[in-house]
């Protein structure tokens, strides 16, 4: 299992996905209760490999990565740029806009929660493509 993860200082992204790209979670959680989060996605689905972004505060939790999940699991960054914008995208085809909001211009409409769990979604995508290039 894969671990996406997108650094934030006040929230980060959080998604679980396997090999066969099937997504078994995804969630924005506080900054704070990462630790707590990660232990029990840990214990529920076995994660072998952290994808990170490596952007904000990549390096400092990347450390804590580490501390979180004591076992030597790689961690793996991952360019994101333009993760966001991707991931606000993403956001309008897996909740299509309702109502009033579907007669604003898809790159005016802005998502009405946080999308760090579809950046970490992102992540691991972008790796996974990146492997299939070179196993091609």
């Amino acid at each position: 299992m894969i671990l996406g993860f997108d650094p934030g200082r006040d929230k980060c992204g959080i998604a679980i996905m396997d090999k066969n790209r099937k997504l078994h979670d995804h969630q924005v959680v506080e900054s704070p209760k990462i630790t707590t989060t990660i232990t029990q996605l840990h214990q529920q689905f076995n994660i072998n490999l952290i994808v990170i972004g490596d952007q904000t505060t990549s390096e400092i939790w990347e450390q804590n990565l580490t501390k979180i999940i004591p076992e030597k699991v790689p961690i793996i960054k991952i360019d994101e740029r333009y993760s966001s914008l991707e991931a606000r995208d993403r956001y309008w085809q897996i909740y299509p806009p309702q109502g009033l909001v579907r007669l604003i211009p898809p790159g005016m409409r802005i998502p009405p929660k946080p999308i760090d769990d579809i950046v970490a979604i992102i992540l691991i995508e972008r790796y996974l493509n990146s492997k299939s290039i070179f196993l091609n």
